[in-house]
């Protein structure tokens, strides 16, 4: 596949600067998302934080055990989010000793790439959180926002988006590198509604305006848009444009290879909403009250303690009061009281509440 860039462009800048076609102000962007995120698609439990595929030459125990520890590092950083804690003393200690933290393992044949064959090893979710929190590195609710990405290419004078059905190779490698980091990646459907609010000739200028108002269909609070363009000595110049409820980010890159420049937005993404999500695990274990209403029922009730026991940084959650359908807990978790909020508030069926009588964090359970 052969990508052009454009005459203009043949000094590596683009003409037009991401703001310049329709002049919006950046606080625009967080305003705008901020009127979806009511509405806006379940996040989702990412199921395969603690597991991690490895290719390996064959089946002996030192491949294995080499497959262990760059596993171990895998689930790692998916778990809290960072690349920087694999520099930790007490992680580099334990990735030696990878091996025997191993639960499970088996092995899949692949049918492409060098290897032929692939380790899958599984680690106790349990372990992995206790050498965070001693390490003192954050950990990263299972429960996460997908990332819808509008990304442009151009080719032979064309422009045109990736998807799993145009540009494959750039969508596959997308779609792993987000799933190595523990984010759902979502791909726009390209269909006619979409074709009338962007065309690749508008996304190309990454105008916040139009990504946000093409994105609202999808109820996406978490957007990532591209451009890309291939020199004629085969790297690639490009930039990304990330917006999401906190506003903005703008990342560019010059003479690189593409699939550094698609690392380059996974980072991008990855790196913003572990800041805003991810809870460090040195933060102390106070107890908070939350205040549920809604609560029909004994479904209800059971629905929100099995999900509360599915979130990493909550130690315990523990009835003190039930008065008709409102439901007060006091929970102790490795968080503070916005950090805490901005993790439940993930959860679609738990919608914001006012305060009342009710101290603490207040929401409405919604069926």
């Amino acid at each position: 596949m052969q990508l052009h860039f454009p005459r203009c462009c043949y000094n590596g800048l683009f003409p037009d600067s991401p703001e310049a076609i329709l002049g919006a102000p950046l606080k625009w962007v967080a305003a705008s998302l901020l009127l979806v995120v009511c509405n806006a698609f379940p996040a989702e439990l990412v199921r395969d934080l603690y597991v991690a595929d490895v290719p390996v030459a064959n089946r002996d125990e030192a491949e294995l055990a080499r497959a262990a520890e760059e596993g171990l590092a895998q689930v790692l950083v998916k778990v809290s989010g960072s690349v920087d804690v694999l520099a930790r003393p007490e992680v580099a200690g334990a990735l030696q000793s990878a091996r025997a933290r191993v639960q499970q393992y088996s092995y899949n044949r692949i049918d492409s790439g060098e290897a032929a064959l692939s380790a899958r090893v599984e680690f106790d979710p349990a372990q992995v959180r206790d050498l965070l929190l001693s390490a003192g590195a954050p950990i990263w609710t299972a429960t996460r926002p997908a990332v819808l990405v509008w990304l442009v290419v151009e080719e032979a004078g064309q422009r045109s988006f990736v998807s799993p059905g145009a540009h494959p190779e750039l969508a596959a490698e997308l779609t792993e590198g987000f799933r190595r980091r523990g984010v759902p990646l979502r791909f726009p459907l390209l269909d006619l509604t979409d074709a009338a609010a962007l065309d690749p000739a508008e996304a190309w200028h990454l105008p916040s305006p139009l990504l946000i108002a093409a994105s609202t269909r999808y109820r996406a609070t978490e957007v990532l848009a591209g451009r890309v363009a291939k020199l004629a000595a085969g790297d690639v110049v490009g930039d990304w444009a990330y917006l999401s409820t906190q506003g903005r980010q703008d990342r560019s890159a010059t003479r690189t290879d593409a699939n550094s420049f698609l690392r380059g937005g996974v980072d991008l993404v990855v790196e913003d909403m572990a800041a805003r999500y991810a809870i460090s695990g040195a933060d102390a274990g106070d107890t908070l009250l939350l205040n549920v209403s809604g609560v029909a029922g004994y479904a209800d009730y059971a629905a929100i303690m099995s999900w509360l026991e599915s979130l990493e940084p909550i130690r315990q959650a523990r009835v003190t009061a039930l008065d008709k359908d409102r439901l007060t807990l006091a929970v102790v978790a490795a968080a503070d009281a916005s950090q805490l909020a901005s993790i439940i508030e993930l959860n679609p069926r738990m919608r914001p509440a006012a305060a009342g009588t009710g101290k603490g964090l207040n929401y409405l359970w919604r069926n």
